[in-house]
C-alpha cells in the first residue's frame, strides 16, 4: 500500500507557514546529529521524528507516514541505500541523503536510486533547512500548480499527468512517481516529438540547487520506463536519441 502524506494541509496555498507544518523523519546513527538537527528543525516549526537505524525508521515511516525524510547513508542493520530502496517500493516520499566527504560514489548511487537531494557532512544546518524548504515547495508546486494558478492536466494519448495532484496515470492506472521522475516526465510530455538533452532535464528536475551527472538522468529515465512497463509491457513512449537526449514519442 502506498505511503501517503501525513499532513493534508501541507500542500495548500498558504505560504511557508504551511511548509513548516511538515513532518520530517530524521534517520542517523549519530545521536549528536539527531539531537542538534531535530532542535534546529523544530525551531523552524517542523515536526521531527528521529530514528537511529534504517530498520527502525522503515517500521516507523510505514506505520506513521511523513512528508520528507533525511537519511544518513552509513547505518547499522539497514543502511540508507537499502532504506531508500524499500521506501521507493511504495512511496514517492521526498528524500535527502546525508553523506560524508569521501562518499561521492554513494551520492551518485543514491540519486540514481531515487533520492531527491544530498548534503555532505559536516553541513550547515541553515543549508539543510533551505534544501528542505526548496524540496517541499517543489512538491507542493506539483500538487497545487504554484501559488497563483493551477496547472491543467497534460494528456498525451494514454498518459495523463496532473501536476496539481502529483498524479500520473497510464491507461487509467496510477503510476507512482517521485518528485524528480514526475518533473522529468512532465518536461518531456509537454512537447512530444521534441528532444530534450540531459542538461535540460537536469534543470527541470533539480533547478540550480544541485548538479548531477548525465548517468543520473539516464538512471531516472530507466526507472521511469520500468514503472510504466510494470503497468503496460508494451510501453515505449520515452525514446532515446543516442548522443542527443530523450523525447516523448509523438502520438
Amino acid at each position: 500500500m502506498a505511503l501517503e502524506r501525513t499532513n493534508p494541509h501541507l500542500w495548500g496555498n498558504q505560504g511557508d507557514m504551511t511548509l513548516m507544518q511538515a513532518t520530517i523523519a530524521l534517520v542517523d546513527d549519530d545521536r549528536n546529529i539527531l539531537a542538534s538537527v531535530s532542535i534546529a528543525l523544530e525551531a523552524e516549526g517542523y515536526k521531527v521524528r528521529t530514528y537511529n537505524d534504517g530498520a527502525e525508521a522503515l517500521r516507523g515511516i510505514t506505520a506513521n507516514p511523513v512528508d520528507l525524510a533525511i537519511l544518513d547513508i552509513k547505518m547499522p542493520r539497514m543502511d540508507g541505500m537499502e532504506l531508500l530502496g524499500r521506501l521507493r517500493q511504495d512511496s514517492s516520499l521526498p528524500v535527502i541523503f546525508l553523506t560524508s566527504k569521501d562518499e561521492e560514489v554513494d551520492e551518485v548511487l543514491g540519486l540514481r536510486m531515487g533520492a531527491d537531494d544530498y548534503i555532505k557532512k559536516p553541513f550547515s544546518q541553515r543549508l539543510l533547512i533551505e534544501r528542505i524548504r526548496t524540496l517541499l515547495r517543489r512538491e507542493r508546486a506539483l500538487r497545487e500548480g504554484g501559488e497563483a494558478v493551477t496547472e491543467k492536466p497534460i494528456a498525451r494519448g494514454d498518459l495523463v499527468l496532473d501536476p496539481s495532484r502529483h498524479l500520473c496515470t497510464w491507461k487509467g492506472e496510477a503510476v507512482n512517481l517521485t518528485v524528480t521522475e514526475f518533473l522529468i516526465l512532465k518536461v518531456l510530455a509537454q512537447r512530444p516529438g521534441h528532444v530534450k538533452n540531459r542538461d535540460q532535464l537536469m534543470d527541470a528536475a533539480y533547478g540550480e540547487s544541485i548538479y548531477v551527472d548525465d548517468r543520473t538522468i539516464d538512471s531516472h529515465i530507466k526507472r521511469l520506463r520500468k514503472k510504466f512497463k510494470a503497468a503496460d509491457d508494451d510501453f515505449s513512449q520515452i525514446e532515446t536519441l543516442y548522443g542527443v537526449g530523450y523525447r516523448y514519442k509523438d502520438a
